[in-house]
This record gives C-alpha cells, sequence and structure tokens, in this order.
C-alpha cells in the first residue's frame, strides 16, 4: 500500500511541470536562434565575408582616379648676363589644374587568381554560417534536456526524502515497541540527511542549468514541457552505419570548409607563382592646366590627352617573391594535411553519434526493464518488512536502487534524443524537420 503511495506521489511530482502549457523544444531553439549572440556574430562574418566577392571583382574592372590642385608661386629671376628683352626680378601669379586617369588591367594573372578565391571564401562563410547554425540547434536542446533531468532530480530527490522520512518514522515507532534496534533508526536517519544534502545540491544544479538556458535565449525560460507518452525507441534510418559514414563524407559541414581550406590554400600558391609574370594595362589620361605667370612673365592655358599601353615586368625584387611562394606552398600542405584530419574525424564522430542512438535505444530498454525489476523488488522488500524477513535497511536500499534507476533512466532517455540529433549534424543534415520529430516526444 505505501508503495502504491510512493510511486502515485512520484508520478504526481513528475507530472507538475505537464499541467502548464510550457515551452517545447522547438520553442526554445526559436528563441536561440533569436537571441543567441554567437549566432548573431556568425550572421555579421557572413554578411562581412560576402564583400570577398566584389573586392576580388574590382581588381579586374577598370580604375578612375581624379585629381585637382590650386598653387600660389612666387618667383624671384635673375638672368647672368643680363638679357635685354628679359627682365630679371620677382613675380607672383597662381596656377591651378585638374587631371582624370583610367587604368584598365589587360593582363594579371594574380587579380584572376584573387577573383577565384574570393568565390572559395563566400562560400567558405557560407558554410561556416550553416554551421553556427546547427551548433546553436544543438546547444539549445542540450540547454532544454539539461533543465528537464535536473527538474527530473530534483522531483525524484524530493519524493526519495519523503519515502525515505517514512522509514524514519516506522523505524522509530519500532524502536519504541521494541520490534527494533536502535540501529535501524539511525540508518534511516543517515540515509534521510543524506538525501536532503542531495536534494540541495540537485536544486543548485537546476538553477545553474536554467541560468544557461537563460543565457542562450536571453530570457526567464518559461515552463518546459517534460517527456510523453509520444516518446519512442527507433534505430537510426538507414541502419547501416557505412552509408552514414558516406553521407557525411559527401555533406559533412566540417568537412566542407576543410576542403575549400585546401582549394584556397592552392589558390594561393598559384597567385604567389604569378608574381613572376607581367602585367599590362590600358592608361588614359586627361589633363588641364592654367597659369597666371611664369618664368617669362607671361601666363599659359595648357590641355594634354594620353591613351597607351603599360607594360610591367617584375626582375628582382629582393627575393620576397620566392619566399611568399615557399611560404605559399607549406601553407598548401598544411591545409591539405588538415583536410585529411578533418575526414577522419567527421568519420570519428559520425561513428560515434550512430554508435550513441543505437547504444541509446538498447540502454533504455534495459533501464525500463531495470526499473520494472526495482519496483518489483522494493515492493518484495517492503512486504518482506511487514512479515518479520526483511530489515529496514534492505527497504532503504532497494528504494535507493529504485530511484537510481529511475534518474539513470530519465538520463538515458534525454542522451538517447540528443544523439539522434548529433548524428544528423555530424553528417550536415540537420534542420527544423529533425527538431520537429524529436520534439513530438515532448506534451
Amino acid at each position: 500500500m505505501k508503495l502504491k503511495r510512493l510511486s502515485f506521489l512520484l508520478a504526481a511530482l513528475c507530472g507538475l511541470a505537464n499541467v502548464a502549457q510550457g515551452a517545447d523544444l522547438l520553442d526554445t531553439v526559436q528563441a536561440a536562434k533569436a537571441n543567441d549572440p554567437l549566432l548573431a556574430a556568425a550572421r555579421a562574418a557572413q554578411q562581412a565575408g560576402l564583400e570577398k566577392l566584389p573586392q576580388g571583382r574590382a581588381l579586374l574592372l577598370p580604375g578612375i582616379s581624379f585629381n585637382a590642385n590650386s598653387t600660389y608661386n612666387e618667383v624671384n629671376t635673375q638672368y647672368h648676363p643680363a638679357m635685354p628683352l628679359l627682365a630679371s626680378g620677382e613675380s607672383r601669379y597662381n596656377s591651378h589644374g585638374y587631371g582624370v586617369n583610367l587604368t584598365q588591367p589587360l593582363y594579371h594573372p594574380q587579380s584572376w587568381v584573387i577573383y577565384s578565391q574570393a568565390e572559395l571564401q563566400v562560400a567558405q562563410t557560407e558554410v561556416q554560417f550553416k554551421i553556427a547554425l546547427q551548433d546553436v540547434m544543438l546547444r539549445a536542446a542540450q540547454a532544454y534536456f539539461d533543465v528537464l533531468i535536473a527538474q527530473d532530480s530534483v522531483q525524484l530527490a524530493a519524493a526519495q526524502k519523503i519515502a525515505i522520512a517514512e522509514q524514519l518514522e516506522q523505524a522509530k515507532r519500532n524502536f519504541e515497541v521494541g520490534s527494533a534496534t536502535i540501529t535501524d533508526t539511525h540508518e534511516a536517519q543517515a540515509r534521510y540527511d543524506l538525501t536532503s544534502a542531495q536534494q540541495i545540491a540537485v536544486q543548485n544544479d537546476l538553477e545553474i542549468k536554467i541560468s544557461a538556458l537563460q543565457q542562450l535565449i536571453n530570457a526567464e525560460p518559461k515552463e518546459l514541457k517534460h517527456l510523453g507518452t509520444a516518446f519512442k525507441l527507433e534505430p537510426p534510418l538507414p541502419a547501416d552505419l557505412a552509408k552514414w559514414l558516406d553521407e557525411a563524407q559527401l555533406h559533412s559541414l566540417q568537412l566542407a570548409i576543410a576542403q575549400l581550406g585546401a582549394d584556397i590554400a592552392e589558390k594561393e600558391v598559384e597567385r604567389n607563382r604569378g608574381g613572376h609574370y607581367p602585367t599590362a594595362d590600358l592608361v588614359a589620361n586627361y589633363s588641364s592646366n592654367q597659369s597666371t605667370g611664369g618664368n617669362f612673365g607671361v601666363g599659359t592655358d595648357s590641355n594634354s590627352k594620353s591613351l597607351g599601353v603599360q607594360l610591367n615586368i617584375p626582375i628582382y625584387q629582393g627575393g620576397a617573391v620566392n619566399s611568399r611562394l615557399r611560404e605559399a606552398l607549406a601553407n598548401q600542405e598544411r591545409a591539405r594535411q588538415e583536410l585529411e584530419n578533418s575526414r577522419r574525424s567527421v568519420a570519428h564522430q559520425t561513428r560515434q553519434a550512430y554508435l550513441g542512438v543505437v547504444s541509446g535505444v538498447a540502454q533504455v530498454k534495459a533501464l525500463q526493464q531495470a526499473l520494472t525489476s526495482s519496483t518489483s523488488a522494493l515492493d518484495a522488500s517492503k512486504l518482506g518488512q511487514e512479515v518479520g524477513v526483511r530489515t529496514n535497511i534492505d527497504v532503504l536500499n532497494a528504494q535507493q536502487q529504485f530511484f537510481a534507476t529511475r534518474r539513470d533512466l530519465y538520463q538515458a532517455e534525454y542522451n538517447y534524443l540528443f544523439s539522434q540529433l548529433r548524428l544528423k549534424a555530424a553528417v550536415g543534415t540537420l534542420s527544423e524537420a529533425d527538431l520537429q520529430k524529436v520534439n513530438q516526444s515532448f506534451y
């Protein structure tokens, strides 16, 4: 009878958070997307990265400049020997003018490479933003699950304390009537005190987890929805690790970043090798200059136009070109090794996430069976205590096993759900549709 009362109390405590229509996983993720500063920073970085393309394109387009000048001149002239037609002395006059210059690159190998690098850099920033978007989904889901398991731990600790309090009172009564020793009372009191300390610890942990979620969504978290009857255990689809590994090699965002980095490093080698090549530009100029005086005492007005091709051939620059080329080659090798490391890392993460889902299914099933066994053991211990074949310590141990199993089951369920999201993120396909599927487990 007492076990039924304990089960009812535990169910009531675990259901308190479900009375109100709280925020679910999707609500939490959407709030994180709207308020997370790391995602906002990634969005700004994406916008900055998009500007690489027009900057690279600008090197291929004409450049036009305008210049103007106005100058006051004071000149003192003495002729030796004296010139009868030219008077020596001081003259003051103003001169001013303006000019327009146009330069159109005709042959600049390095500029074309820089433009192609800009295209790769834009693609890289877009992938980096997708990684940030998936990261905030995972962080929001982790924070959501952390609060839920902390709430469950608080509720379990409260229920366990009440159950131990009943055993403590019973031990005291049995000692007073002489049917039990003082040892039972001391044991129950020790368990009660220990549970009180644990209750303080889990309550503090809950406050920390709520604070972490609040930092992510920049708001006081609403009541969160807990796991409901729609929770189901499903193996990965497809249930083939090799197919998930192939999918990761094709669509992993981390691998895409590394591949783009290797491509950019290869272009950098090509760009620095182009430092040995000549360049050619089409150059056009128009200038107009006026002066109210001069060395011969007369003003001038002049206009000039020019159009031509300018060739520049690098011959020797102190060894800087060769040094930059060697540097680029070393960086290219570094990028290749980082790409290989990313391939291995992505394969490891995918395998780990896949096995997390598979083992999660098995672990939850095992703990569900263990909870049933723990419930039966607790029921048997209480019945045995009533008929005198079990002691108070036996009941306390059975209670501790029951609550520990239930807590492990909660943790395993949340770990299983999070492993599903991690698996999709590992292969680069995590989306709101995946969140929606996991969200169906909550009510």
